[in-house]
């Protein structure tokens, strides 16, 4: 009689009989560990929008200090944070200067014009290679019968650009940009704390450089639900007023708010493992050809312009063997490491992967 075949170690056997998929579209997928949801079912709570839920309270001023900031809001979602902050900063009919694959102006569903009235535009989708004087040639001053430029936002990590990291000189040289002009420096940071991991930069380094942060706690932290809009106080109480008319208004968040605070405490330092399994993934599919940049972070871009297959064929290819990806465009796909993803369901799918394109 044969002996049973031991699986791979780290896969589940649900994984290695293909019964669970190996989900790499995104981050977003994560699910609370037992501790998370331990800590939610202990949350003190109270009622949130009087501000009395003393765990929403104690995230919102940890997230603040964190940044080095006065105060921060808590937020159903990343989209809501940042057009909160969106709003904060351009006044209606004014505008705002980013790049053409920002969240902001790609993932938003145009919130900023139809929320917030706000024009915007953007330089050339360069992902984390920001050229600092292109942006500040953007600059359109009050006086001269156009719409006045309000607010620069930039992405920290860059989503559409694989995953970059905006370098710290750059980020500074932006911060000098929108002073000389008077203008104001937002952060769409939902995966702000893969930047801080990867190139060691402080939390409240890259928080002293913006006026406004976006940070999302329900990607590669593994909350359930949240970001934090990150401020000075004045702003953050015009921002209440802002969620409350956005139908962002909480109650008992607290168990939302005890899932963001256990993932603070547990899950910021482990994001290099994830950028590990990554670099894993890109250095098995890099013979072929597809990467699309250079890997920082816990996202892998697949650029297929070259390849025999095409980025939707590619992700039914790999569904058909039980890997998830995630489609960008006709020829781009992304690949997402993170918690979920175990050492050796990366090797699996990587091997799926480099089989298939190889074919």
């Amino acid at each position: 009689m044969r002996a049973p075949q031991s699986q791979p170690k780290g896969m589940t056997v649900a994984e290695q009989s293909g019964r669970v998929p190996i989900d790499l579209r995104s981050d977003t997928v994560t699910r609370p560990t037992p501790g998370m949801r331990e800590a939610m079912a202990t949350a003190e709570v109270g009622d949130d929008v009087y501000g009395e839920d003393p765990t929403v309270n104690a995230l919102e001023a940890e997230v603040a200090a964190l940044f080095g900031h006065e105060a921060a809001l808590f937020c159903p979602s990343g989209s809501m944070a940042n057009q909160i902050a969106l709003q904060l900063l351009v006044p209606p009919g004014t505008e705002l200067l980013c790049d053409a694959d920002a969240h902001v102006v790609t993932y938003e569903m145009g919130a900023a014009a139809a929320y917030g009235g706000i024009t915007s535009r953007t330089w050339p989708a360069v992902g984390a290679q920001i050229d600092p004087d292109t942006v500040a040639g953007m600059i359109r001053p009050d006086g001269y019968w156009a719409v006045t430029t309000r607010a620069i936002a930039v992405e920290q990590t860059h989503n559409r650009g694989g995953g970059g990291v905006i370098p710290l000189a750059t980020l500074r040289e932006l911060r000098r940009v929108a002073d000389a002009a008077q203008l104001a420096l937002h952060c769409d940071g939902a995966r702000i704390w893969h930047a801080h991991v990867a190139d060691g930069v402080p939390l409240a380094t890259y928080g002293g450089l913006f006026d406004t942060l976006s940070v999302c706690l329900s990607k590669g932290l593994g909350a359930p639900v949240g970001s934090l809009v990150v401020g000075a106080a004045d702003r953050i109480e015009r921002a209440r007023v802002i969620r409350k008319r956005m139908g962002g208004g909480l109650r008992q968040a607290g168990i939302l708010a005890a899932a963001g605070r256990y993932a603070l405490a547990h899950h910021v330092d482990r994001l290099a493992a994830d950028h590990a399994k990554a670099a894993r993934l890109a250095e098995a599919i890099a013979p072929f050809g597809v990467l699309a940049t250079a890997v920082r972070s816990n996202l892998v871009p697949l650029d297929l312009t070259k390849a025999s297959l095409d980025a939707p064929g590619l992700a039914a290819a790999a569904r058909a063997e039980g890997v998830l990806i995630s489609v960008l465009g006709p020829r781009t796909a992304r690949l997402v490491t993170h918690m979920d993803v175990t050492d050796a369901a990366v090797d699996h799918a990587a091997a799926v992967l480099t089989n298939i394109l190889r074919r």
